[in-house]
């Protein structure tokens, strides 16, 4: 049945400083100017991103914005008139070594459970830190014990 899965200890995540970490979708026009009008208001509203993406689908295009300032995010969006979707993010601490993300894709894959997004926050002392947006959360952590 292949090896067990050895998942390193979770990192203290910003969930357990009292900040919830986030990702933000936020909606834009497919021009130029727009990562200039969104990083701007985050900018202007003293947000820090942890990570960043943007995607275009036909006439929808957004950029997917994690942050660990919910409400400050919030403000600075609404303050600058830009529409958002919010999701919950699971927080991973791996080994930085070949294979580790394979191995927790298998599990969400074994238990039914869709990543919708996945970002790399950082590296660091032989560890990366990973974030999830998936459809259940409580399932998935389940799924990577």
């Amino acid at each position: 049945m292949g090896k067990p899965f050895l998942a390193a200890p979770p990192i203290q995540s910003a969930e357990d400083e009292g900040r919830a970490t986030k990702e933000f979708k936020v909606f834009v026009a497919d021009k130029t100017g727009e990562l200039a009008r969104v990083t701007e208001a985050l900018s202007n509203g003293a947000v820090n991103i942890r990570a960043i993406a943007s995607e275009s689908k036909h006439d929808i295009s957004f950029l997917r914005v994690v942050t660990s300032d919910v409400q400050t995010t919030q403000k600075a969006l609404t303050n600058a008139g830009l529409k958002y979707e919010l999701s919950d993010i699971l927080n991973l601490d791996l080994l930085d070594r070949p294979g580790e993300l394979a191995k927790v894709a298998k599990r969400l894959a074994r238990a039914g459970i869709n990543v919708h997004s996945i970002y790399i926050l950082g590296s660091k002392n032989g560890r990366t830190e990973i974030a999830l947006v998936v459809d259940d959360i409580e399932r998935a952590k389940t799924a990577i014990k």
